[in-house]
């Protein structure tokens, strides 16, 4: 008798649970319709300011998870220390997907990676907004005469998700994909990627570089620098005798 009773509830839970997964998916797709994503890039020099801002078509999101992906070119870099120094007094949480060299150029650098978590628990605002500090690499001497870079930052992807929606299908255009549940990155989890309303081209900014054609006066100069020190400083030591 008690295994009938077992094998009879069994069903009705999963089909509670089924119901259940819908109910939240409901909620998810209400907030499916893409929302405008914007950029931009303050202050100048090598040290900027990226902001992004998200206009939600509703009040807020309840039960709902956002993520912004950022993928950066190797032309920038983010400061995790500053990251770390910031995050007390900011509204978001920023993971980095690899190891940060502040110290080598553009060119022998890597793209990276930053997920962007709001820190509170409790709803989402119909308006978002983050501010990330960047910092411009050094890049190679331009031997063509050009005396500035482009460096290009793309829009990041908005990514969806509740705790207990995992039918993601059926949800085109847009698509599900794999990141971090959370900022501690101890797992992965099912998001949704809104696709934009239309493409949305990167924001640009210049930076400084040298000139190629100086490089090799510039060294021959402190060379001949060098030495001319060198030989004045000898000559001193050696008519003081200082040893």
């Amino acid at each position: 008798m008690y295994k009938k009773l077992n094998s009879f509830n069994q069903p009705h839970t999963n089909i509670h649970n089924y119901n259940e997964n819908l109910n939240h998916c409901d909620i998810l797709r209400q907030w499916l319709d893409p929302s405008p994503v914007s950029v931009e890039v303050n202050k100048k020099g090598f040290h900027r300011e990226v902001t992004t801002t998200v206009k939600f078509r509703s009040e807020e999101l309840n039960g709902v998870r956002v993520l912004l992906v950022h993928r950066w070119p190797r032309g920038v870099y983010i400061d995790p220390y500053q990251l770390a120094s910031l995050s007390e007094q900011s509204d978001w949480q920023i993971l980095l997907d690899s190891a940060i060299d502040l110290e080598v150029p553009a060119h022998k650098a890597l793209e990276f990676v930053t997920y962007v978590y709001p820190s509170s628990t409790g709803p989402i605002p119909r308006l978002l907004k983050v501010t990330i500090p960047i910092h411009g690499r050094y890049h190679k001497p331009s031997f063509d005469g050009e005396m500035f870079t482009s460096v290009d930052i793309e829009v990041p992807e908005l990514l969806l998700r509740t705790e207990k929606c995992t039918q993601l299908d059926g949800l085109e255009p847009h698509t599900a994909v794999d990141a971090p549940c959370t900022v501690s990155n101890s797992s992965t989890c099912s998001w949704v990627k809104i696709k934009p309303q239309q493409e949305l081209s990167p924001v640009s900014f210049q930076l400084p570089v040298g000139d190629g054609s100086l490089v090799t006066p510039v060294c021959g100069a402190t060379l001949l620098v060098t030495m001319i020190c060198c030989v004045t400083l000898s000559k001193y030591m050696w008519k003081h005798q200082i040893i």
